[in-house]
């Protein structure tokens, strides 16, 4: 029976993958316990997957999953977690910054019995634009999501078995984990450790793809920005009744005066930069919409070290939410 699982993610991590797996090992060995590393391949174009299939083929703790292409990091967590068979399931990148003797640590809490131990990381070494704007990007979704963030958190965490499953039994496909995470709720420790950077390579999180990750978190878990335009329109309405009584006012107390072009281009270059604003918002909302109503499946499958027979184990049920099977050179829809 095994133990913990550990999920870990890649993308292009051949230079690095080496160093990390050799210290894991080294950090699980004192703890005793039986354990698995379900590594995900997410479409590496370097030599990961490679590395990954040797480390699997001469070690029977190490099980691999390869996708057919890039799919993201969303869905390489997703099919960890479908692979893992632990009763305890930890994330982490392989990267090293999220330091594999912290493991230990967090099998010891959930041990006391916490069904979530996250590892929050504190911002040293990080340029002060991109700590200002990300704390301000947590201030603003404390404000305005439903479920709470905490700034450095992220996806470094041990989940228990029942957490797992509570995560796979949400069916949705634009997934932003850390809502997901806090959503789903159960007894919760975190401690913190000093940031670390990349042991090798470059990280693959630049400033768009940060971008158009904060945007997916503002819009998973709340529909304020839709009732933000609704009050930004009745405000508006108010501002423009009042505007038209005081035009009343004046002709009537000091007779046709000639409208204002400035006040005019004001008004029309305003407006219609709130209209086109709403309708991105909206456009946000319909899209979401239209790709959950496709029901596309999270991932394919390119390789993977499992047996036929195992893998349709581990997915049997799990069809309302897309996912199917998966063979050793046989690409099949999963996810």
């Amino acid at each position: 029976m095994v133990q913990v699982s550990i999920v870990v993610p890649c993308f292009n991590e051949n230079e690095v993958i080496g160093a990390f797996h050799s210290a894991l090992l080294a950090a699980l060995g004192p703890t005793r316990q039986t354990f698995e590393i379900c590594y995900v391949d997410d479409g590496s174009g370097d030599g990961t997957r490679l590395r990954l299939s040797e480390l699997a083929a001469g070690d029977p703790r190490v099980r691999f999953t390869s996708f057919s292409r890039n799919f993201g990091k969303e869905a390489a967590m997703l099919a960890g977690l479908r692979m893992s068979r632990g009763d305890a399931v930890v994330l982490m990148d392989a990267d090293l910054q999220h330091p594999p003797g912290l493991v230990p640590r967090m099998l010891e809490l959930h041990r006391r019995g916490y069904d979530q131990v996250v590892a929050q990381r504190d911002r040293a070494g990080e340029g002060a634009v991109r700590t200002a704007l990300s704390r301000a990007y947590y201030r603003l979704v404390r404000r305005c999501m439903d479920v709470q963030v905490v700034d450095g958190a992220g996806d470094f965490r041990l989940l228990s078995r029942r957490a797992v499953e509570s995560v796979l039994s949400l069916p949705e496909s634009n997934r932003f984990s850390k809502g997901i995470f806090s959503w789903i709720g159960f007894d919760t420790a975190s401690f913190t450790y000093r940031n670390v950077q990349r042991a090798a390579g470059q990280s693959k999180w630049g400033g768009k793809n940060l971008l158009n990750y904060g945007i997916d978190g503002l819009l998973s878990f709340n529909s304020r920005p839709l009732r933000l335009a609704i009050h930004t329109g009745l405000c508006l309405f108010l501002s423009a009744l009042g505007y038209a009584l005081w035009i009343i006012a004046n002709v009537a107390l000091n007779g046709v005066d000639a409208p204002g072009y400035t006040t005019l281009m004001t008004a029309i270059v305003a407006l219609s930069g709130i209209q086109l604003a709403t309708l991105g918002i909206v456009g946000e909302y319909v899209g979401r919409i239209y790709h959950e109503a496709k029901r596309r499946p999270h991932y394919v499958v390119r390789e993977t070290d499992e047996s036929r027979g195992r893998y349709e184990h581990l997915s049997k049920g799990s069809g309302a939410d897309g996912l199917g099977r998966a063979e050793r050179h046989h690409p099949e829809t999963a996810g």
